[in-house]
């Protein structure tokens, strides 16, 4: 007789049930609205398709769409299998490669017949439409498990080159599952809803389409790139497309262009060329960090941009992240035009893509004791990654970058108090920068990493219990581990920050380290006279200069607080009579510590107004014959609801010369 498989459920029942049983049968005893609900299952763990079957005695959870992430999570993956069954529908020869979920939709790569050529966004209609006419079709998605050789026959005869190479990269025997949809057949991994008709076909949208390299390797073949987001209903989608209208009209890029901030270009992929009214931003933003720093107990430091390899080699670095360095030969170039400009023989040195390396050695010079511990260098360092040109984002996501870096070097019984310490300095510069709304999550090891199984359990486990500690491993600081998501020599905690339309971003970062100092052999002397590892902290706030002020630009849409903005305030004339009065004002704001600038063209006020209102100047100061002879001011803050006023020259200069104090040198 064949022995019954238990599965527990949440409410702690157990139920017996016969092997073949699959969560959809679960669902479908407890009750009819369950079974309609239900949209996958989670067991032991693992989330699975409903119809999938036990294999053994199980933990069973039923997911249904009030499981939001999860639920998103499968939507999204099957809104790219229908994507990519309406492609081939439509464009015949169209190979598939793969198209998982995002965290807003979804996209998948195609690579488009020869004699058609790329996709286009004018393809995108009438692609939506084939998925439309699927999902309404409610075809049952039916997973299938296949030997590798059948999965690689069956592409090759298909035409499908990519997905024949890529599954003949997985594991012999390993277990291959294949999901049908009528005649349609994708290698997958799954899970999936049980049939089309399970998607809302009103809840995505197709958003645009690009290039992109089979395996992200550029000597590949391109491929089409089609991206679409997808949400459980109408109204979620028609709430993210508002958002997406909201995130355009504060698109950095855009921004920056209209505020004559920044630019880039070709010749420097991935760089940033700073104008004189972007650089203020960022020396504005970098004096108020540093004298944070300085309050904390930081020392400053500055380390060579370029070290010998053999120095990226012992930190781990050359083994590790060698392809996102920039590589350079220790050798004086050829000028001979008929001979190669490099030899080849030289010695291979690097452009630093972090700060570490340096600061340990740093910390070497010289023999530390305990009472010299913590010990906390800080450093404003340009790196440089060697990122895909694909990858690279406005000034979010660039190659040359400068780190709000810091590193601390303590004994173990010190890492709950620098970890509060810094957990404090962070939260009192977000509140400061405009972000009080963000969270805390802790990234665990990732499968490539250095330092044992004992090391990394210390490191996770110190690292917790500080933030415990402190009182922010909590719901309302949004905690959270994520599995496999640490540095490869620490784990860390990530702050993510929202924003003034509910964005999430990854800024500031604290990682518990006892690799690094090991092997770049860094000691103190204890209190017992013998030598001792220290702990090492990587920590940063902004995360990057570029990337945070590209945050901020579209968290105030341009709008700067007064102590940021590159123009604090326009002095406007309305008749040519008020400009010598106007630059009066103009050298008094300037004494006071203002940047402030003069309008004096022959223009109608109105149009002043308006321009200046578009540059995003928060103060404008509107002077005529009458406020020249009185010595008042018509004072207009930025914003339609702001209300102008009128008041007296002296006050305005101290009112603004106040207001624009950095938030650290307010009384």
């Amino acid at each position: 007789m064949t022995k019954p498989i238990k599965i527990s459920l949440p409410d702690g029942s157990v139920r017996e049930v016969e092997p073949g049983t699959t969560p959809a049968d679960v669902a479908a005893a407890i009750g009819p609205g369950l079974a309609k609900a239900a949209l996958a299952a989670r067991v032991n763990g693992e989330v699975r398709d409903l119809h999938r079957p036990f294999e053994e005695d199980a933990e069973l959870a039923l997911i249904t769409a009030r499981d939001e992430a999860d639920a998103l999570e499968l939507a999204r993956h099957d809104f790219a299998h229908v994507l990519a069954e309406a492609v081939q529908n439509l464009f015949p020869g169209t190979q598939i490669t793969f198209g998982p979920a995002t965290d807003d939709g979804f996209y998948y790569d195609f690579a488009p017949a020869p004699e058609r050529g790329p996709f286009t966004e004018e393809d995108l209609p009438v692609i939506e439409e084939e998925m439309r006419r699927l999902i309404r079709a409610d075809t049952p998605l039916v997973r299938e498990v296949w030997t590798r050789d059948a999965v690689r026959d069956f592409f090759e005869k298909q035409g499908e080159s990519f997905k024949a190479e890529w599954v003949m990269e997985l594991p012999a025997d390993e277990t291959i599952s294949m999901y049908r949809t009528g005649e349609w057949v994708d290698l997958c991994r799954g899970p999936h809803l049980a049939s089309t008709g399970k998607l809302d076909p009103e809840a995505f949208k197709l958003t645009r389409v690009s290039g992109a390299y089979w395996r992200g390797d550029q000597n590949n073949p391109q491929l089409s790139r089609i991206y679409g987001t997808g949400w459980l209903n109408r109204k979620q989608l028609d709430a993210h497309l508002v958002r997406l209208e909201e995130a355009a009209k504060r698109d950095h890029r855009k921004i920056g262009q209209e505020m004559d901030l920044f630019h880039l270009q070709a010749e420097a992929h991935g760089s940033v060329f700073w104008h004189p009214k972007g650089y203020i931003i960022w020396r504005a933003l970098e004096a108020y960090l540093r004298r944070r720093l300085d309050a904390a107990g930081y020392e400053e430091v500055k380390t060579p941009q370029i070290m010998d390899a053999r120095q990226w080699e012992q930190s781990g670095h050359w083994g590790k992240y060698r392809e996102n360095m920039f590589v350079v030969p220790d050798e004086i170039p050829g000028t001979d035009e008929d001979a190669p400009v490099l030899s080849g023989t030289g010695d291979l040195m690097a452009l630093k893509p972090m700060n570490c390396p340096a600061h340990v050695l740093i910390f070497r010079q010289g023999i530390k004791s305990y009472r010299d511990l913590p010990l906390r260098l800080a450093e404003f360092g340009c790196c440089h990654r060697n990122e895909p040109h694909g990858a690279l984002h406005g000034i979010l996501r660039v190659r040359q970058f400068t780190q709000d870096d810091a590193h601390i070097f303590c004994r173990e019984d010190q890492i709950i108090e620098e970890t509060r310490l810094f957990c404090d300095l962070l939260d009192s510069v977000y509140r400061d920068l405009g972000f009080a709304d963000y969270a805390i999550k802790l990234a665990l090891r990732p499968d490539q990493r250095f330092g044992s199984d004992e090391m990394w359990d210390k490191a996770e486990s110190d690292l917790r219990e500080a933030v415990k500690l402190t009182g922010r491993a909590t719901a309302d600081y949004g905690w959270e581990e994520l599995p496999g998501e640490g540095a490869f020599y620490s784990p860390k905690l990530e702050f993510h920050l929202t924003d003034a339309i509910g964005r999430t971003w990854q800024c500031g970062t604290l990682q518990l380290d006892y690799v690094l100092p090991e092997r770049l052999d860094a000691s103190y002397v204890g209190e017992d006279g013998e030598r001792h590892r220290p702990v090492m902290f990587h920590r940063a706030i902004l995360g990057t200069f570029e990337r945070f002020i590209g945050i901020l630009i579209e968290h105030h849409a341009g709008r700067f607080p007064l102590w940021l903005a590159p123009v604090q305030a326009v002095v406007a004339t309305i008749v040519s009579d008020a400009d010598d009065y106007a630059r009066e004002v103009v050298a008094a704001l300037t004494a006071a510590g203002l940047r402030a600038e003069a309008d004096l063209r022959n223009e109608k006020i109105n149009y002043k107004v308006r321009e200046h209102s578009l540059a995003h100047v928060p103060y404008l100061l509107v002077v005529g014959k009458r406020e020249a002879e009185e010595r008042t001011i018509a004072l207009r803050p930025l914003g339609a609801d702001a209300r102008q006023e009128v008041v007296s020259f002296g006050s305005v200069v101290e009112r603004l010369r106040d207001e624009a104090l950095s938030p650290d040198l307010r009384g």
